[in-house]
């Protein structure tokens, strides 16, 4: 029998995170430092949204865009929070979390031989995805002598007349790093030099702990929303906002959230691509979203079409929620997060596991070579002997050799706790 697997899919590697936390999933009483999942329940109001959606019926498909008043209201959350404005009825599309939107963008831009950049360390689906769509995927490398940020330099050194689009993502798993509002602009200056596409993944763009917010955020404002949406029948168009929510963002003093669709110049060429899970901890909910140029969108929702039909509805009203009254509970979580981030940083560097401060996202990239140990020896022996789990650096790319991946999307009594236990494997290992 001829092999019944195609070629290019036989050839995909598993998840290196999947394939470490089998081993996990087997062992007991693990302080687990991997998974890059909130540790927070969703908010009960979001949650709630979905109920009363459940109890109203709304149990059927929905438009293949999503429903107006998903696409309403995050065009008026992009406006507020980042000064990004988008059409909601021909560039807002909702997808099955911000994988299946990345999936979507590379499909509907590339042709087969078409070459993507993308950075490593990265998330683990990139170069497969990438692959899956008959492109070829290229690497720039992250360095941490420049806190793993993606710089031009790097970039002009791998593109060719066969280069697409450049495909990242800033707040970055697994490094933590961010890009600055020049980091961004000298990188959208570059894919027009070369007239590329720019696909920005921004599913951790509220986790910024640059930017906090709470300094300038009004909380009345800010969980205010310009027009509350219908349940049912036809919502607020967003002009009827602008006005208003240009006045919010003023108020704000030009402190926005820092984003690739900030910059009008660019518009055109920047395909957003973002979520819920992290942000909101909806991880369950798979709820995303993609914004761009029409014609991309138009593409993309073709093979959203083909695929899914549409974003579960249940999901969509509880994004309605979420995007219009749910910038408190992103506010408290971050906040959260940066103080664990804080406490674990500082005794990471003490015990000899040089870790830079990250700025963004919920996780540390720890370099471990000082250990002489590769990352996935220092993985292993920390999981099996110690019982403390974190992700070797090479399951986010080679770039990633000699560092290990930790989550600080846990309690703080359990980092405490996994913080002792490195100490204890250390002091073993000298």
């Amino acid at each position: 029998m001829r092999n019944r697997v195609a070629e290019h899919v036989a050839a995909l590697p598993k998840s290196g995170i999947r394939k470490f936390f089998d081993i996990v999933a087997q062992s007991k009483d693990i302080v687990s430092l991997g998974v890059g999942e909130p540790d927070f329940d969703t908010p009960w109001h979001i949650s709630r949204a979905a109920v009363t959606c459940l109890e109203n019926g709304g149990t059927h498909y929905t438009s293949n865009l999503g429903t107006p008043e998903l696409r309403q209201a995050i065009c008026r959350y992009l406006d507020r929070r980042f000064c990004a404005k988008f059409d909601w009825k021909c560039e807002v599309l909702a997808t099955v979390g911000v994988s299946e939107a990345i999936d979507l963008a590379i499909r509907a831009i590339c042709s087969p031989g078409d070459e993507v950049l993308y950075h490593e360390p990265c998330f683990v689906s990139y170069a497969p995805t990438i692959r899956l769509a008959h492109a070829v995927p290229v690497c720039v490398e992250t360095r941490v002598e420049d806190e793993f940020r993606l710089t031009v330099d790097a970039l002009e050194k791998k593109v060719t007349p066969k280069t697409k689009a450049v495909l990242l993502n800033f707040p970055c798993n697994p490094t933590g790093a961010t890009l600055s509002r020049d980091d961004m602009a000298a990188i959208l200056d570059f894919c027009e030099r070369h007239d590329i596409i720019l696909l920005a993944d921004e599913v951790y763009s509220e986790l910024n702990y640059e930017i906090s917010g709470e300094e300038n955020f009004n909380a009345e404002t800010r969980n205010r929303p310009l027009r509350v949406a219908a349940t049912r029948g036809d919502a607020a168009e967003p002009s009827e906002a602008s006005a208003e929510s240009r006045r919010d963002t003023e108020g704000r003093g030009g402190n926005v959230l820092p984003s690739f669709a900030s910059f009008p110049r660019y518009r055109d060429r920047v395909i957003l691509l973002n979520g819920f899970s992290k942000s909101w901890a909806m991880t369950g909910y798979r709820l995303g979203y993609a914004c761009g140029p029409t014609d991309v969108v138009d593409a993309m929702m073709k093979i959203h079409q083909y695929g899914i039909m549409s974003a579960p509805t249940l999901a969509q009203a509880a994004g309605v929620e979420a995007m219009d009254f749910g910038d408190k509970d992103v506010d408290r979580m971050r906040r959260e997060y940066k103080k664990r981030r804080d406490w674990l940083v500082p005794v990471l560097n003490d015990m000899g596991l040089k870790t830079l401060m990250p700025k963004g996202a919920f996780y540390l990239f720890v370099d471990v070579r000082s250990t002489g140990l590769t990352d996935e020896e220092f993985a292993l022996k920390l999981l099996k002997e110690f019982g403390v789990a974190c992700v070797p650096g090479t399951a986010f790319g080679a770039c990633g050799a000699g560092f290990v991946r930790m989550s600080y999307a846990t309690s703080l009594d359990k980092i405490k706790l996994a913080a002792s236990r490195i100490a204890k494997m250390l002091k073993s290992i000298s």
